[in-house]
């Protein structure tokens, strides 16, 4: 755990150092768990963003986007449930005074568990070598079934407790597992009670007259009250989606892990309407394309894995985390859900209007099923930032940070760098970032020795290194560095732009999907 603690320790450092993220109104000391996106962190956010985009919308002929308002009618989230419904079991600390998610404090204990499930499996592999077989280890070995099933009781009984909201029973786990404070030890714990993770406000001029509402806590019912707007002017038949990217917002009282869980947050989300009894075929199909997606970014097939859900919110039928291996263990980044018909229906009673899809074909009307496929921007911008954030020893024993971001990913594309700062080669380096930042987003770099440069770029994660050398005012070449394998070829300067292209593509990409 030290170890995991370390490497987030750094990965939060090097965020801020090399212009990502920062702590929102810093100077005024921060405001806990709201951050903002700097420099380069805005430019990896909005390339995740468009990579989502592109996958999700423009690549479906029958999925369109909207953006709705961050405001709604209060009633909307009468009908979705969250005003009665949308707690989280919280439980204090006497001695710390602390704050914290019940819940989250077994399924941490759950984690370490887990963690010791992953040491087994090193010393095993380290045992037998080449003939290791991990997925024939996690069946057979006596040590670890028996850790596992431990962690399938813990979780089982949590999520039977939270769903018959028997609280009482969830502070009995936390006290007959012995969990204690993480900060200070104490085993001193209050009642568990529910909390409503809402932000209000209100809507007008005057106080006696204003409304009250909320800031809304997902995007998701940004969709489905604009479901017969989007059918209706885009003439969309059944199956189709509606996507959108925004913010949300939720008063964690417990919020953590830096960017993992903020009170302000931006969610990529889409809701695929299919015909009542298709929608587990859909769910299926929809589980396939997400993880085919994250697969596509090269950042290692067992950093992923399913969760299936054993307790389903109220308003699914079959429900499924994509859970990535963040610095902290192994923990949700995109949800797959199949909603029924809840929503739509919910907003159909409340609203007194009709939420209905009329089938040319079978002549009949209904109410569509949904298939949500939802996922954190934040929580996949730390995914990827952890993820490529590297240590690493050269041949010749020196080492050197690197942010091995995926390339279609990275801020910067291409540092332009001329050897010196006189002879022309700044002109000429000017020149060549001039010609690329109508494709590419380029930055112009001429301080320090050119070593230090490519070590400052290899760190800020930049893919390209082209250098303006005195040979480029005699036979128009540049040397080309690649960060993650440090190779340097030199190549005509018309050629740079292709090279470039080449690697971070968005369609080669995602064509791996």
């Amino acid at each position: 755990m030290a170890k995991q603690d370390d490497q987030f320790k750094k990965v939060v450092s090097h965020a801020k150092e090399y212009g990502y993220i920062f702590q929102s109104s810093e100077i005024y000391d921060g405001l806990s768990a709201v951050y903002d996106y700097a420099q380069n962190g805005v430019e990896l956010k909005k390339n995740i963003r468009d990579y989502w985009w592109k996958a999700m919308v423009q690549m479906h002929e029958n999925i369109v986007g909207i953006d709705a308002a961050i405001l709604m009618h209060p009633t909307t989230w009468k009908a979705s449930g969250h005003v009665d419904a949308f707690n989280d079991p919280l439980i204090d600390n006497k001695d710390s005074k602390k704050r914290y998610r019940a819940d989250v404090l077994v399924e941490d204990y759950c984690a370490k568990i887990e963690s010791k499930i992953e040491k087994e499996v090193k010393k095993a592999a380290k045992r037998f070598g080449d003939a290791f077989n991990k997925e024939e280890f996690l069946s057979t070995n006596g040590r670890v079934l028996g850790y596992q099933e431990k962690i399938n009781s813990i979780l089982s009984r949590l999520g039977k407790s939270l769903e018959n909201e028997d609280l009482a029973d969830v502070k009995a786990l936390i006290e007959e597992l012995e969990i204690a404070d993480p900060m200070t030890g104490s085993k001193n714990w209050t009642e568990v009670k529910q909390f409503n993770l809402m932000f209000g406000t209100k809507l007008g001029a005057s106080a006696d007259t204003a409304m009250d509402l909320y800031l809304r806590p997902e995007t998701a019912q940004g969709i489905f009250v604009n479901f017969l707007n989007v059918q209706k002017t885009g003439r969309m038949k059944i199956p189709f989606g509606i996507a959108q990217t925004g913010k949300a917002f939720r008063n964690e009282i417990v919020a953590r892990q830096f960017i993992f869980r903020q009170r302000e947050f931006e969610q990529m989300e889409m809701q695929f309407f299919v015909k009542p009894g298709t929608q587990q075929e859909w769910y299926e199909q929809w589980k396939e394309n997400r993880m085919k997606w994250h697969l596509s970014l090269g950042m290692g097939e067992d950093n992923y894995r399913f969760h299936d859900h054993e307790k389903l919110a109220h308003y699914a039928d079959a429900a499924a985390d994509i859970e990535f291996k963040f610095p902290f263990g192994f923990k949700e980044l995109e949800g797959i859900h199949s909603r029924t018909d809840f929503d739509l229906s919910q907003h159909e009673e409340f609203s007194g209007k009709k939420l209905q899809y009329f089938d040319h074909e079978s002549k009949e009307s209904y109410v569509p099923y949904v298939v949500e496929t939802s996922i954190g921007l934040d929580r996949m911008f730390l995914a990827v930032f952890s993820n490529s954030l590297i240590n690493e020893t050269l041949e010749d024993g020196s080492e050197r940070v690197v942010l091995r971001l995926p390339a279609v990913l990275a801020p910067t594309k291409a540092a332009v760098l001329p050897l010196i700062k006189r002879d022309g080669l700044p002109e000429i380096a000017r020149k060549i970032v001039d010609d690329l930042k109508f494709d590419f987003n380029v930055i112009y770099d001429e301080k320090d020795a050119v070593g230090r440069r490519y070590r400052r770029q290899d760190a800020a994660g930049t893919p390209f290194c082209i250098t303006v050398d005195h040979d480029t005012l005699e036979d128009n070449m540049v040397t080309i560095r690649h960060r993650d394998t440090m190779e340097q070829q030199r190549v005509k300067i018309e050629d740079v732009r292709g090279i470039i292209n080449k690697e971070v593509d968005m369609r080669a990409w995602l064509m791996r999907m």
